[in-house]
């Protein structure tokens, strides 16, 4: 018999497991509340016409496909079928598939209920989504996205908003980080004025390998991706932009005063950075001209969050689309938003080991079971105990003590009530501390004072 399994890039998560994914969820979702934002939820499934050139060719690759349910084969020329051409088959055999990310069907979502939203509309979405990408550390095939987004309005202050959301929620999980921060039309400035507009993700890959590789090697590699000589001069001052932010933008505005959209880049993260000096951030803040994210669909400010103490890819990333509704026959409606990535804020917790204790909502007491005489007794305190808010459970049957607080040793249970013939007749309760070994004699008012 075959052993059962899961696919690969796809995790079972274990009730511990959970506990700690539910504190990651809460709390970012308690931030998302604060900062006004409202959830809503759409289905697993799109229709693959939703999801379809939505990503680019590399995207479109990597969506996973559902069959049509039925005789799927109906519709398709037998000589289709013998040439094998997979992606002209695809969108004959299966109509849906699974959702890629939460921001494309949120803007279907948008288009389809424009006449019932208020806008600016602001709202969060906790969801899993789907990749067929090639599994490994830190990258699954299904993972959870939470997202919020302001959609409707052009004002920079959803950015300075955004930015406050991301660094409160880090501080609240007590994660180090640095926001960086970028502008897509900075990028498309530098590209102008060197004169080679279609090689911006080229140049800012290579830059990006500055701490790394050092200027030379990342002028070679420049020059290696067709990029001239005067190109590269001119990148000079760019690739060595240091300083504190206003002094980056700055020599920015010098090198691209001849870019419109170039000064207009710079303009804009300095009216972020304005409003951003008014408050107490608790992280780095940092403008990072090799931050690029996916080129063809930000239009603004673009934004990513690594983590400090740990080596792992970015755990949160945005930024400003322009016309992300467009596509859905909506032109012309501007949003902002950013994507925090759980499982990846889960893997640098637990590398940490930063959960607060009481985070993991385990049982509190576990009652020793003696027998019905003494179940007859526990059952009325435990319901009471659970309407004061304590987490109980009782053993379910009289099996050996040794067994029972076995049971509460592996679940951490840090606390085990006993219940004898003469906690009965005195109408209390022997809780007994498992760390310590420490017994104590109570009555249910005593416990729940003890245990909040």
């Amino acid at each position: 018999m075959q052993k059962p399994s899961i696919p690969k890039g796809t995790r079972d998560f274990s009730p511990i497991e959970m506990s700690k994914r539910n504190y990651i969820f809460n709390t970012i979702r308690e931030a998302f509340h604060l900062f006004g934002f409202q959830q809503i939820e759409t289905p697993a499934m799109e229709n693959l016409s939703t999801l379809m050139g939505k990503y680019g060719d590399e995207g479109d690759k990597l969506l996973f496909k559902i069959l049509n349910s039925g005789n799927y084969l109906s519709g398709v020329d037998q000589n289709e079928l013998s040439e094998g051409a997979t992606n002209k088959l695809a969108t004959k055999l299966c109509e849906k598939g699974l959702r890629y990310d939460l921001t494309v069907p949120f803007a279907r979502y948008v288009v389809m209920n424009r006449n019932d939203i208020t806008f600016p509309f602001r709202r969060y979405q906790i969801q899993p989504v789907w990749r067929a990408d090639r599994p490994q550390r830190g990258r699954y095939r299904e993972f959870y996205q939470c997202d919020a987004d302001v959609i409707g309005s052009d004002s920079l202050l959803n950015e300075v908003e955004l930015i406050q959301l991301m660094d409160d929620v880090y501080q609240r999980l007590n994660i180090r980080v640095a926001i960086k921060m970028n502008n897509r039309k900075i990028l498309s400035g530098i590209a102008e004025i060197i004169g080679e507009p279609d090689k911006i993700v080229d140049i800012t890959v290579a830059i990006d390998k500055l701490d790394k590789i050092g200027l030379e090697n990342v002028n070679i590699e420049l020059a290696s991706k067709g990029i001239s000589n005067e190109a590269i001069s001119l990148l000079q001052p760019i690739i060595l932009l240091e300083g504190h932010n206003f002094e980056k933008l700055s020599v920015l505005k010098n090198v691209l005063r001849t870019s419109e959209i170039g000064r207009k880049g710079v303009e804009e993260l300095e009216y972020i950075l304005r409003k951003i000096d008014l408050l107490k951030l608790h992280c780095e803040l940092d403008v990072d001209l090799t931050l690029a994210r996916g080129l063809n669909y930000y239009t603004g400010a673009i934004f990513e969050v690594k983590a400090l103490d740990v080596e792992i890819g970015s755990i949160t990333g945005g930024g400003r689309y322009d016309n992300l509704t467009g596509v859905f026959g909506l032109p012309g409606v501007s949003g902002v938003g950013i994507s925090f990535g759980a499982d990846r804020i889960f893997d640098v917790l637990n590398q940490l080991d930063l959960y607060p204790q009481d985070s993991l909502l385990t049982t509190q007491i576990l009652f020793v079971n003696f027998g019905e005489k003494e179940e007859e007794y526990c059952l009325p305190i435990i319901s009471e105990l659970r309407k004061a808010g304590i987490r109980v459970e009782m053993y379910p049957e009289a099996a050996k003590m040794k067994k029972q607080l076995g049971y509460a040793d592996t679940k951490k249970i840090p606390y085990t009530a006993i219940v004898g013939e003469n906690e009965i007749k005195e109408r209390k309760i022997m809780l007994k501390n498992m760390q310590t070994g420490e017994q104590k004699l109570m009555n249910i008012e005593q416990i729940i004072v003890s245990l909040h």
